[in-house]
């Protein structure tokens, strides 16, 4: 890419960004099986996405298939890597290790994904000191004085819904730049800060209401 990924993240629409890893994931397969070419049409019956709609998310980082032989499949997989970032290493702090905050940390997937979770905190006293896969688990009381050490810029909240703003005004406070939020709690935070909401609990519903719908449907 002869752009700066930097500027053309500025300007790519948020569907086209959670399309990308869907790409990703399907192209880093066909490496894997040795599959060295690729169309947008292969890729459009493996994922459902329009065959014109993959065309121009990929147009966005300045990626063009060829004609009649489509994409370089190792080519791609390499563009869709450092444009999204999931080859650099971000360093990353996550509060409330529960089980959600535990399986996290136990998550190897998120490593290769450039997340590295280098300390976990939590009120718990019988989590406090302890370790998670070689993952180090303080006292909440040491989130600021450890965070200005390892130069974390990503913080996970995966608290209780109630604890959720106090625990990202903690987190910003220490220098986190952007929130990871496992919690159905709307965050708020000052200019500046990202925050990524994922919440189990929303999918959830939009599954059971689909469900239902198909349900009544078929009645």
């Amino acid at each position: 890419m002869s752009e700066n990924p930097n500027k053309m993240r500025a300007f790519l629409p948020e569907p086209t960004l959670r399309r990308l890893p869907w790409y990703l994931a399907y192209v880093s397969m066909l490496r894997t099986n040795g599959i060295e070419h690729v169309s947008s049409t292969q890729i459009s019956k493996e994922l459902s996405v329009d065959a014109s709609q993959i065309a121009k998310d990929l147009s966005f980082l300045n990626i063009k298939g060829k004609t009649r032989i489509g994409y370089e499949v190792a080519q791609l997989e390499r563009e869709l890597q450092d444009f999204l970032g999931f080859k650099e290493v971000h360093n990353a702090v996550i509060v409330g290790v529960g089980s959600l905050g535990a399986a996290l940390i136990h998550d190897s997937g998120l490593s290769r994904y450039g997340l590295n979770i280098v300390a976990g905190f939590d009120i718990n006293p019988n989590i406090a000191g302890t370790t998670l896969r070689e993952v180090p688990i303080f006292n909440i009381a040491d989130l600021n004085d450890y965070c200005s050490r390892c130069k974390a810029e990503i913080g996970i909240v995966a608290v209780p819904v109630d604890q959720a703003q106090e625990v990202a005004d903690l987190m910003i406070a220490a220098g986190i730049k952007a929130l990871w939020n496992f919690t159905p709690f709307r965050i708020r935070a000052g200019k500046g800060i990202v925050i990524q909401n994922t919440s189990i609990y929303s999918h959830l519903a939009v599954m059971y209401n689909r469900l239902d719908s198909q349900k009544n449907d078929e009645e």
